[in-house]
């Protein structure tokens, strides 16, 4: 979800236990964001900055303000009534829209968890998909009809993605040595997506290789070069977050889900498991409920929750 901010004059918050990615889109006037431990940054109309983790930091109209802690019940309830969140005195000169994007924390393939703690894109950030989106947000937030949570977290989910496109573009270098740069390379693509498609399937270096008719030493050869692993160690990773998502999600027994992962005994799964997960399956299915039901509750408290 998200909200739409306005300011005035002299205005400063501070937003803390965000449960997820943050983002800022400025519309008009200039904002200034401070994030602990880095330099203030200066936003200006068209200007986007996302907070991968979710860091704490404040939004103000100075590059060194008192900010003020947010106060989180009239933020609910401007995101419940539609209404809008107003700060500073005087004729409003800032507007801003601000969203958040949260992942699946059992997931561990996650774009998020990659990236620099701030990525700010200027207005001049090329190509008009992402502003585009942007004003799509806005108008939605502002005019709120049936159905309206399902597409604020469609278009929230393309404007990630679009960011993404254009961060990546100007920083390919952010890109090599980890999945994020599978989308540079259709080779490494193709094999990635083979991989997600049957995580059950036996799959040996050779045998990947042969499935795209190249030699089995190009693929050794540009599948660590690119992703950072091995196609053994990234199949593995996949496969231990599709099956912490089972444990979690349903009920389903260790035999059921060691066979859906790839593996012919549970003893050799949950062997695999501890090793990635630092617990066996029985223990994690517990204490990854909890973390949800837990979480639920924590993101239900916030201004910010998809």
């Amino acid at each position: 979800m998200g909200a739409r901010i306005e300011a005035g004059e002299a205005w400063g918050f501070w937003w803390g236990n965000i449960p997820g990615a943050a983002f800022h889109a400025v519309s008009a006037g200039v904002a200034w964001l401070a994030v602990p431990g880095h330099p203030s940054v200066q936003l200006m109309p068209g200007d986007v900055i996302l907070l991968p983790a979710g860091s704490d930091h404040s939004l103000s109209s100075d590059p060194d303000p008192a900010a003020q802690p947010c106060d989180h019940v009239a933020a609910r309830r401007a995101r419940a009534d539609g209404q809008i969140l107003r700060f500073g005195t005087g004729a409003v000169q800032t507007h801003i829209l601000s969203a958040s994007y949260t992942h699946d924390p059992v997931v561990s393939t996650q774009v998020l968890t990659l990236l620099p703690q701030i990525i700010h894109l200027r207005a001049d950030h090329g190509g008009t998909c992402l502003s585009d989106t942007v004003r799509l947000l806005a108008r939605e937030l502002a005019h709120p009809q049936i159905a309206t949570t399902v597409v604020l977290n469609s278009l929230i989910d393309v404007l990630l993605v679009q960011l993404l496109r254009a961060w990546l573009a100007s920083h390919p270098v952010h890109a090599t040595g980890s999945w994020l740069g599978v989308f540079s390379d259709p080779l490494i693509r193709q094999a990635v997506t083979k991989l997600h498609e049957e995580p059950a399937r036996q799959w040996t270096t050779a045998a990947l290789a042969a499935e795209l008719s190249v030699s089995r030493a190009t693929l050794s050869r540009r599948f660590p070069t690119v992703v950072g692993q091995t196609p053994g160690e990234y199949l593995t990773t996949w496969r231990m977050d599709l099956a912490s998502k089972q444990l979690r999600d349903s009920n389903d027994d260790l035999e059921t889900i060691a066979r859906a992962v790839g593996y012919t005994s549970v003893y050799a799964f949950s062997r695999a498991f501890r090793r990635a997960r630092a617990q066996p399956p029985g223990q994690y299915r517990i204490s990854a409920r909890t973390q949800l039901s837990e979480s639920a509750g924590a993101h239900s408290a916030s201004i910010f929750g998809r």
